[in-house]
């Protein structure tokens, strides 16, 4: 992990400071009051479903939607008024892929080179850096349509750090790729990182989730929670019991009607029961509503954390 930024005088640094954010749509809260602190040298995550809020956060924060309530400060100055001047200091990719298909690999980079003030030697320089470090030397004369998932998404993080940005927003970008694909993403994600870049990540997926130094949770436009995945999982508000045995899709329909149980769920040959942190005993507990079916306790997880803090809405 990347050691603390700190201001003179010992106080921590911030790239992003967020204070009552909200943005609705008429009558649509698509973000309400969000409060966010991330350190600089950190890679920190937005976990939730699709329609959380994820992305209208990440368009707030990089000034291409204009807040309905709240402060945000980037890199030390406030957002509004200095939209402009930030666009130079931060990159941003989107979920989709947004380059030009009818371009080349190099020509894609040359016309990002160009609009961040790229010229001459140092463009070509800066171009044949980044082909080198992303692995697509032998892609530059090839049309950015024909390529596969991986390589477009190493070609658009080309694009977002080919002007150096010192913070990085990326809106789901590996919801398109294989897992190798994304294994390697984020080894080069921590490689910016390493150098000192600030990264904002988006995702559903809960490995990534787990990856990031700290996250928050949302859920219809509110943080559930926000903290290291380690600091989540000891602060879960449930218990994970996992029972065995035959007719676990019975004994689920059977457990989730109780008031004091958040979710079940099949893994495997078991079932993952979240048992509400107020049941004084778990194993004896769900031992009482499976018949005296053995159940043990388990370690909590990513996902676990997830679906206590939302009610178990997401999960089947």
């Amino acid at each position: 992990m990347t050691g603390k930024v700190f201001k003179e005088g010992g106080h921590l640094e911030y790239a992003i400071e967020a204070k009552g954010l909200s943005k609705s749509f008429g009558q649509h809260i698509a973000i309400n009051q969000l409060d966010l602190q991330i350190p600089k040298g950190r890679i920190y995550g937005f976990l939730g479903p699709n329609g959380c809020g994820k992305s209208t956060c990440i368009r707030l924060l990089t000034g291409l939607l204009e807040a309905s309530n709240g402060e945000v400060n980037i890199l030390g100055k406030p957002l509004l008024g200095n939209e402009e001047s930030l666009k130079q200091r931060i990159g941003y990719m989107t979920q989709k892929f947004s380059l030009y298909d009818d371009l080349t690999v190099k020509e894609n980079l040359s016309f990002v080179g160009a609009i961040y003030g790229f010229t001459g030697k140092q463009k070509k320089a800066r171009i044949n850096e980044l082909l080198s470090l992303y692995d697509l030397e032998k892609q530059t004369k090839q049309f950015a349509g024909s390529m596969s998932g991986g390589q477009k998404q190493r070609l658009a993080l080309a694009c977002a750090t080919l002007h150096s940005p010192e913070l990085l927003f990326l809106d789901e970008p590996t919801s398109a790729v294989d897992p190798e694909n994304r294994r390697e993403f984020w080894e080069r994600l921590f490689d910016l990182c390493d150098a000192g870049t600030t990264i904002l990540v988006s995702t559903h997926y809960m490995d990534e989730a787990e990856r990031c130094h700290a996250l928050a949770i949302l859920e219809e436009g509110n943080k559930r929670a926000d903290g290291s995945p380690q600091q989540l999982m000891e602060a879960m508000p449930a218990k994970v019991v996992e029972v065995s045995g035959d007719n676990l899709r019975r004994l689920k329909q059977n457990l989730i009607q109780h008031p004091d149980i958040m979710s079940a769920a099949q893994i495997g040959a078991h079932l993952r029961v979240l048992v509400k942190q107020k049941v004084a005993n778990p194993l004896r507990f769900i031992s009482q509503l499976s018949d005296g079916r053995v159940a043990v306790l388990a370690r909590p997880s990513l996902e676990d954390v997830f679906v206590a803090c939302t009610g178990g809405r997401h999960v089947d």
